[in-house]
């Protein structure tokens, strides 16, 4: 059925209508008056009142503010804060925990078909453990109100909501009490928690409590991060990507290996205990704190060596075996793509956090003479629209690949 012509509509405007499936960012589809609209607070397949938050020139937002007709994945959300016009951390805390997997597996699925043109059949994202999906933030930041409080941030605004619990928050961060105490003169405060120790408190990066660096234990090996620094948020996550990256490249004894956007080196570590002293590992990060923590921490692997620069300026070496790169959120872009195809690695791993970059990505290498091979999903954000992807390309057409494969890790089987 053909969509009707689009219509003018006004912020505040409300509408009943079923929602359609939901798409990369926590929202679901919906065509009001034409419009296309992104439903938060929904469930695809229901029937809903919604009302009109933003307008703009080619969509509009809205929340739903009344299921008429509920999914059957639909659940009370645990923390009252997970409303319209509530906290915006939190994008599925109504949706039943294994459903949020199946969604993310279709969201990952759905953008590699329609960006890169690959197929990788049914995807289920994959749980890191067995708890409820709450308390496994190792590291929140609060935002702090003109009067000194604490609270998180309203969906889509800057206004500041006085929570008084965050449910994901991991239970040593909720413990330090950020959003009981005064904070005047304060933008921000940040909670962070290692594998082990007391935690990290930081005012506008300036160190309130515990220590100025926490301590990371991954795989036997131990980091010293900044307090206020990158690390994954979910404890689980770490080890997982190590395990499933290893799993996916199959680092040899005397290969040579590049790590591009490498933060404090938790892959380069792995990869360097798996080529050992005949091979060789280049980190390449631009972010000088990261490379200082990984130097400290890999300083026994002698093969490993960090190269501070920018993966889009850096040339990569002629020749390599393995590259793994783990971008920022917008992706790498069809440059570095491109060289990486130009360096004829074997094997080319890809740890992408957000799954329509990475799709983009994805079709440039494919491009390049590269096809995918295998492709994983994994569930490092439950609540949130957030997931983990790791892709695995070899040479050779899609055709002479056969069926993506999912990539599995020891630990997680």
């Amino acid at each position: 059925m053909a969509r009707p012509a689009r219509q003018k509509v006004e912020v505040g405007e409300e509408f009943t209508l079923e929602i359609g499936a939901m798409v990369h960012g926590g929202h679901c589809l919906a065509y009001p008056k034409g419009n296309t609209a992104f439903v938060r607070h929904a469930l695809a397949g229901e029937l809903a009142r919604i009302r009109v938050t933003e307008v703009r020139s080619k969509f509009i937002r809205a929340d739903a503010i009344e299921i008429l007709e509920a999914s059957p994945y639909r659940v009370r959300a645990p923390c009252g804060w997970a409303h319209p016009g509530g906290c915006g951390g939190c994008d599925l805390q109504h949706v039943e925990l294994e459903h949020q997997r199946s969604i993310k597996g279709a969201i990952a699925r759905e953008s590699l078909i329609r960006h890169a043109g690959v197929d990788p059949g049914e995807l289920h994202a994959l749980a890191l453990d067995d708890s409820d999906g709450l308390h496994w933030r190792t590291r929140v930041r609060w935002s702090i109100d003109r009067d000194g409080h604490a609270g998180l941030l309203a969906a889509r605004s800057h206004g500041v909501l006085a929570i008084d619990e965050c449910l994901l928050a991991a239970r040593e961060v909720a413990a330090v009490g950020v959003q009981h105490r005064e904070w005047p003169g304060v933008q921000s405060v940040q909670v962070t928690q290692g594998s082990v120790g007391d935690p990290s408190v930081w005012a506008d990066r300036e160190l309130v409590s515990g220590p100025a660096n926490v301590t990371q234990h991954v795989g036997g090996r131990a980091w010293q991060i900044g307090g206020a620094d990158f690390w994954q948020v979910h404890p689980r996550a770490a080890p997982a990507i190590v395990e499933h990256v290893l799993a996916a490249g199959q680092p040899a004894p005397g290969e040579h290996w590049l790590d591009l956007y490498a933060g404090a080196g938790l892959i380069s570590a792995f990869l360097g205990q798996a080529v050992g002293v005949p091979g060789r590992v280049l980190a390449v990060e631009s972010y000088r704190s990261a490379i200082r923590d990984g130097r400290r921490a890999l300083a026994d692997l002698t093969q490993v060596s960090f190269v501070e620069g920018d993966v889009s300026s850096w040339e990569l070496p002629e020749k390599v075996d393995g590259v793994v790169l783990d971008p920022p959120r917008r992706g790498a872009g069809i440059e570095v793509m491109t060289a990486i195809a130009g360096a004829a690695p074997r094997v080319v791993v890809y740890v992408a956090c957000d799954p329509v970059a990475f799709a983009r990505d994805a079709a440039a290498l494919i491009g390049s003479g590269y096809a995918l091979e295998a492709f994983s999903v994994l569930d490092a954000f439950p609540m949130t629209h957030h997931m983990e992807c790791i892709a695995r390309f070899v040479p050779g057409s899609q055709s002479d690949r056969g069926p993506v494969q999912a990539i599995v890790a020891n630990r997680l089987r």
